[in-house]
């Protein structure tokens, strides 16, 4: 704001102090009249510095002492040159209105501390011409000239350098002007481009000023008030006409500095907001491209169609983990990288002064944290159906060979037993034959009891094939239908022949009871002897080496239970020797055929052979799975012990990040490169993590699905693992972001230490709820504006970043909106709007297409055609309106 003072003449320009000056005016008050070339220099001097600005309402004079009298081009000018505005005019063209508009303008100057002394009202209406020039005088000394005695100092000192250069001694007066060189020099000074200083000389003082004069008036806008004759031709040039055409160029100057500093301040805001809408778009492009591979892999993970064998579920098993090993670590990385680069560019912005910014609709970080999260239980859930699938069909697999080997033991045994049933031989047989067929009927009917638990066993198989929903379950049923239904056709036949042989032995009385007894003791043997074979050959499925070690003790029991079948077995045969012996001793000659049984001593001799035969097979058997599931156990122990020395070392790297994000002892460089080498270690770390997928993809295709020597999973070290890089990631950019604000705000090690132990003092962790307390001692409406700023969401909670924004937020000095606006209306000459030639005029090409390209058209009044809004833009860029 301008000082008023009280102003009779305070112009110091370097040409002698103020008291010699004072004696200047009186001597000027003394002498005018009689010095004609100094009325016709400030005649043409001050008409011209009255047009410079006239001209901007569109006016102009062309005799001073003329059009001055009635009062409202004086006024007019006033105005132009204030920036106010005056009372309003008389209209009339009589005198006593021609002084009153005079007043008007006097008291104007009057009011802002000029003292006029002898210059009255009536004297300019009347055409005085040595008051009308002296209050000419006035108006510049109070609106040209004081601006540059309390600005302007600094300047007038570097003007003087150059004069005394120019001439090699003290300046002495207006002779220094009568050369043209000092003209040349101020122009040299701030415009080199334009005059050649070193081409001049001094002995041709008209073409010097004749060039000065030229190119101020071409280049600077600084309209001919002098004309080279009068300077040169006059002995003493008036001080005052030098005095205004050398205030021009100041003001011409100042004002080309100003514009320049105000296209920097353009340039500099331009610049940030081109930057930040590049990160906006990569963030939006690379979250596009991050959920549309989630949208694609989540049905794939949720598709539970399962396969009909196993070769076809194993290969579903390596698709997923070529997924795990492949196709999702990079995405992994793309993840944490987005929320780097909005952090990062949220921090920018918040440096910057501008609105925060908001993806599109669906791409925000909770969006993206909320579609991994759904990826994530659509993988373990892909996992565990996969693992239970493979299960299932282990299960369905073995208990189909077992269904098939049992129906085909049985169906060899009931082969022809319901066409033996059927006959009716007994009818023609002799009472010996018919006691033979009833003793035979009566072991079949044993045998056909000791078959009862096989035809349940192979129905029981049947129904957990079906409640296990096995592929091909309509041939088992078909299969299992024919055996139930031929065993009840042999339950009839049986009862009905039993019957028939009942009847039959009434009549027939004799019986041979050596081979009724060889019958009934080979059946049950013969039948221990399948069923031992039946056991010694049945498949077994185990995972652990306890249940192997429970069947081989079976088998133990089992390999007990030999010799006395052996002595049963030669207890058989001594029946059948009894026979021969009885018939050698007797002479029988008769076919020896034993009418009770079907069983002969060479089945039972081949059969027994047979069992030696397979204990020892059974045997082996047990020995190489006892073998596998130790191998199985070595892998548990070598998985859990990798394992339980991962999982403590990813907790400590944890506590070690959290502990050195926490600390405020060195600076935040040093947290850096600490947090680097932390990150180094873990990098180097990865091929222990690599290593133990590799243990648990062995123990994996071992079908190994417990493990009772360690708590950890390998979904649990994967987890771990993934958190620690995502921390390290996430608290690396955390101090880069405090180095950025730090950096950006000017804030000092010390203060930096000072907040981190400030905010500590009160909460060990990332948030803290106890810091609104601390604000609320500012007051409850200084509080309420605080935690506007830091705590905009009204959650109750205050983060170190909020906290850190808003110290420097009240102790630095950032651009705003109003500070653009100004710098645009420098630009624009104080204009309300800008035009296009003028933005490329003073701004670099890109910068002047981005505004041109963004500003709206100037919809106030008295803007021309092309005219554009830069108050609506500024106030945009920094989130006032809408863009």
């Amino acid at each position: 704001m301008m000082t008023q003072i009280e102003t009779t003449v305070h112009y110091n320009n370097g040409f002698g102090d103020e008291e010699d000056y004072m004696i200047q005016e009186d001597e000027w008050d003394r002498d005018m009249l009689l010095d004609p070339a100094w009325e016709k220099q400030q005649r043409k001097t001050f008409t011209a510095w009255c047009n410079s600005h006239l001209r901007k309402a569109g006016t102009q004079i062309e005799n001073i002492e003329d059009d001055f009298r009635n009062g409202l081009k004086l006024m007019l000018l006033l105005e132009v040159i204030s920036g106010e505005r005056l009372p309003k005019p008389d209209r009339g063209k009589m005198r006593f209105h021609k002084i009153a508009n005079v007043n008007k303008a006097l008291d104007f100057i009057t009011s802002k501390g000029v003292k006029l002394v002898s210059i009255g009202a009536e004297e300019i209406v009347d055409g005085n011409i040595k008051m009308t020039l002296g209050m000419i005088w006035t108006i510049i000394l109070r609106f040209a000239i004081q601006d540059i005695s309390v600005e302007g100092k600094i300047q007038q000192f570097k003007q003087n350098r150059i004069i005394k250069k120019i001439e090699r001694r003290p300046p002495t007066g207006m002779s220094i002007w009568k050369d043209g060189l000092a003209f040349c020099a101020l122009i040299h000074r701030h415009r080199p481009d334009l005059i050649d200083y070193a081409k001049l000389n001094k002995d041709d003082p008209m073409g010097n000023l004749n060039l000065a004069f030229e190119i101020a008036e071409k280049h600077l806008d600084i309209p001919k008030m002098l004309d080279a004759e009068d300077i040169i031709n006059t002995p003493k040039p008036d001080e005052r006409a030098i005095m205004t055409y050398v205030s021009c160029f100041y003001h011409a100057f100042a004002g080309a500095e100003q514009a320049e500093t105000a296209a920097n301040r353009i340039c500099k805001v331009l610049g940030v907001n081109q930057e930040n809408e590049k990160l906006m778009e990569e963030y939006e492009r690379l979250a596009s491209e991050l959920l549309e591979w989630i949208r694609r892999t989540t049905p794939w993970l949720e598709n539970r169609t399962a396969e009909k064998n196993m070769v076809e579920m194993q290969r579903k098993l390596e698709d997923f983990r070529d997924y795990r090993r492949m196709h999702k670590p990079p995405k992994v990385q793309e993840k944490c990288q987005l929320e780097i680069s909005f952090n990062t560019l949220q921090t920018k912005l918040r440096i910057s002064n501008r609105p925060a910014f908001m993806p599109s609709e669906g791409k925000m970080v909770s969006d993206i944290a909320s579609a991994w999260q759904g990826l994530e239980g659509a993988e373990k859930g892909y996992e565990e159906w996969l693992l239970t699938e493979i299960r299932r069909l282990e299960r369905l697999d073995h208990l189909a060979e077992k269904f098939r080997q049992k129906a085909s033991t049985h169906e060899t045994w009931a082969n022809g037993k319901e066409l033996i049933l059927s006959q009716k031989d007994y009818e023609t047989a002799t009472l010996t034959e018919v006691r033979a067929l009833l003793r035979k009927h009566e072991s079949f009917e044993s045998d056909l009891a000791a078959h009862q638990d096989r035809v349940e066993q192979i129905a029981a198989i049947a129904q957990e094939l079906n409640e296990l929903d096995y592929y091909d379950v309509a041939a088992v049923n078909q299969r299992c239908q024919r055996i139930c239904d031929l065993w009840d056709q042999l339950g009839t036949l049986t009862q009905k022949r039993r019957e028939a042989l009942e009847r039959t032995e009434k009549l027939l009385e004799t019986i041979d009871q050596l081979f009724l007894e060889f019958a009934k003791r080979s059946a049950p043997f013969n039948n221990w002897m399948e069923g031992a074979m039946e056991d010694l050959q049945d498949m077994f499925i185990v995972h652990t080496i306890d249940e192997v070690q429970s069947l081989i003790s079976s088998h133990e029991q089992f390999k007990a239970t030999l010799p006395e079948a052996d002595g049963e077995r030669q207890a058989i045969l001594g029946i059948h020797m009894e026979v021969q012996k009885i018939s050698q001793s007797y002479g029988i000659k008769a076919n020896l055929i034993n009418p009770y049984s079907t069983i002969t001593t060479e089945e039972l001799l081949a059969k027994w052979d047979r069992v030696k035969k397979l204990v020892p097979q059974r045997e082996g058997s047990l020995q190489e799975e006892l073998a596998r599931q130790h191998a199985s156990e070595r892998l548990r122990r070598q998985f859990a012990v990798q394992a339980n020395l991962i999982g403590p070392w990813i907790q400590t790297r944890m506590e070690e990040i959290g502990h050195c994000s926490l600390d405020v002892g060195g600076t935040l460089e040093d947290q850096m490169t600490q947090l680097k080498q932390f990150e180094h270690v873990i990098v180097i770390y990865k091929p222990n993590i690599d290593k133990l997928e590799g243990d648990h993809q062995l123990i994996q295709e071992s079908l190994v699905f417990d493990n009772k020597h360690t708590n950890y999973t390998m979904e649990h070290i994967r987890v771990g693992w993934e958190l620690l890089l995502t921390t390290i990631a996430r608290t690396i950019n955390e101090i880069e972001t405090q180095i950025l604000t730090r950096d950006a705000k000017g804030i000092s090690q010390e203060q930096m230490h000072e907040f981190r132990s400030s905010f500590n003092h009160f909460d060990r962790k990332s948030f803290s709820p106890v810091l609104p307390f601390l604000f609320r001692s500012c007051g409850e409406v200084e509080f309420a504006r605080i935690m506007m700023l830091v705590d905009p969401s009204a959650t109750g909670m205050v983060s170190f970043q909020s906290f850190i924004d808003f110290m420097t937020r009240e102790t630095t000095d950032t651009d705003t909106a109003d500070q653009v606006v100004a710098s645009f209306r420098i630009l624009a000459a104080n204009k309300p709007y800008i035009l296009v030639e003028e933005l490329r005029r003073e701004l670099p090409p890109d910068q002047a297409e981005y505004c041109i390209l963004r500003m709206a058209p100037y919809s106030g009044p008295g803007g021309p055609a092309g005219a554009l809004d830069y108050t609506a833009f500024s106030t945009a860029l920094y989130g006032e309106s809408d863009l």
